[in-house]
């Protein structure tokens, strides 16, 4: 489907097979950016109320206006839940917006960031500023790589992995089999600590008893968070983690000096709130 057939009478309607029966539209006043990349559609949307919209595939990736809560709790969470946050690496998000906020924590010295397609990053430094910012990091060294492949060639490099995936389906369905994650725990640290995009109980309840099945077999522990996007099908999403070490709930370690002051959704409350899950999930989680 192109860009224009998504659109009718100004309103941009997100339709997915992972979610057949429910659509999400937002109202769009202008088509800023519209090409296909060597792996994707890309389309950047000014909306009439959530400001510009990055689109890949036809999927939603972020809008300006609720970006924040995604970008915090991906980052923050897992960086606050390990002791000595030193080497980090991300992979996907091309956007920039989870380096942005790992920028925000003097502790770590460095930030590998693996992207499969450089059109994703060049697209967000012109249309995005705000998020790709994060790219301007003297800290972080972009590797355009296919993911999978990375994280396969690299053996205790890191204490905290954050992979910021696109959903399980065409090429991105690889990201969430037990492979990349045996991958995953090669590549930590002693005591390090994986965080995975982890779709929504509410929606892909299969995926996501997937997800916890893996993490339990490979990791000392594993958990869900839950955060708020209304602007993602079911208004929320989920993190999945894993740890070679400490244990997940609370923050391990005090806030930096001026950081809740930069932030908008991330608190020691809400990390603390978002472990805990309805009654129908957290029996997926501990079954």
């Amino acid at each position: 489907m192109d860009t224009q057939s998504r659109l009718e009478n100004g309103w941009f309607r997100e339709i997915c097979a992972m979610w057949e029966g429910i659509s999400l539209s937002l109202k769009v006043e202008k088509i800023l950016y519209s090409q296909k990349s060597a792996f994707q559609q890309i389309d950047v949307y000014e909306t009439k109320r959530f400001g510009r919209m990055l689109v890949l595939d036809g999927i939603i990736q972020l809008t300006e206006r609720d970006e924040f809560s995604y970008q915090e709790m991906m980052a923050h969470v897992p960086v606050m839940s390990h002791p000595d946050p030193k080497d980090v690496l991300v992979i996907g998000g091309g956007d920039g917006g989870i380096l942005r906020e790992l920028g925000r924590h003097n502790a770590i010295e460095t930030m590998d960031f693996c992207e499969v397609d450089e059109a994703v990053i060049r697209v967000s430094r012109q249309f995005l500023p705000g998020l790709a910012c994060g790219f301007d990091d003297p800290r972080v060294c972009i590797h355009i790589r296919d993911g999978n492949e990375f994280i396969q060639e690299q053996t205790g490099a890191y204490d905290v992995i954050i992979v910021d995936s696109s959903d399980p389906v065409g090429p991105g369905q690889v990201l969430f089999e037990k492979p990349f994650y045996q991958g995953l725990k090669q590549a930590l640290k002693p005591g390090g600590i994986v965080a995975t995009q982890g779709e929504s109980f509410f929606l892909h309840p299969d995926y996501v008893q997937d997800l916890i099945d893996i993490t339990r077999d490979l990791f000392d522990h594993k958990a869900y968070a839950t955060i708020t996007v209304p602007t993602y099908p079911g208004g929320h999403i989920s993190m999945c983690m894993g740890s070679l070490g400490p244990r997940f709930g609370e923050p391990v370690r005090p806030m930096p000096d001026g950081l809740q002051e930069q932030l908008r959704y991330y608190s020691p409350d809400i990390h603390r709130a978002a472990f805990v899950q309805p009654w129908f999930a957290a029996k997926m989680l501990n079954r």
